[in-house]
């Protein structure tokens, strides 16, 4: 496994890997990596050739009041786990090395967006769109894992691929869950005991309806 920082290393690697005909798969994540990012890399590693692994906590998708400085980083913890899942490149760069000083131009999103999530977090899908169009633009792709914890990012990375005609499958992968039933996060490390209470509660109660009808 090779961890590249640069645009252009990684390009160059890859460039030579698609040049001996080898498949693309890109998963990617903002690190502290979880059992559901482990599934994206092994459904990855058994369709693709080479397997790359973003890491990047991405200051476009916070918001002024959102916890991108108390994100949770482990960038060595998140090595040994790529590593074990056969990832063949891990991609960690920097701000600077995404965006220089502050990017020129970004993407805005105008659908999908005017629900759920996207009322709350005004300009994250924004920030979403405008780092994968980088990131398939860098690493040229053939398909790319995302899971479906998070159904509404899903929605808006096909409209991305399909309105700018990205040559990238799009590969929805399951939710995986805590034994609680709570989907796995990153950020459930913030989760105060009541709140990881209620979260339970609130998937035995959709459980329940599911059931009911």
């Amino acid at each position: 496994m090779k961890i590249v920082t640069t645009i252009a290393e990684l390009k160059q690697a890859l460039r030579a890997e698609k040049q001996n005909g080898k498949s693309i798969g890109y998963v990617p994540t903002m690190g502290f990596l979880h059992e559901g990012h482990v599934s994206l890399m092994e459904r990855a590693r058994k369709q693709n050739d080479i397997v790359v692994l973003s890491i990047f906590v991405n200051p476009l998708q916070f918001g002024p009041n959102e916890d991108f400085e108390t994100y949770p980083r482990d960038i060595e913890r998140d090595e040994n786990i790529a590593r074990n899942e056969g990832v063949d490149y891990i991609f960690y760069p920097q701000v600077e090395e995404m965006y220089g000083s502050k990017p020129s131009v970004t993407v805005r999103v105008e659908s999908r967006t005017d629900c759920l999530c996207g009322t709350k977090r005004p300009g994250h899908f924004d920030g979403v769109a405008t780092v994968l169009t980088k990131f398939f633009n860098i690493i040229g792709p053939d398909k790319a894992y995302f899971g479906l914890k998070d159904a509404q990012q899903v929605a808006v990375v096909s409209g991305l691929i399909e309105d700018f005609n990205f040559p990238v499958e799009l590969v929805p992968v399951d939710i995986v869950r805590e034994e609680d039933g709570l989907a796995k996060s990153s950020r459930n490390v913030f989760l105060s005991e009541t709140e990881r209470q209620e979260a339970k509660e609130l998937y035995q109660g959709l459980l329940q309806a599911k059931k009911s009808n």
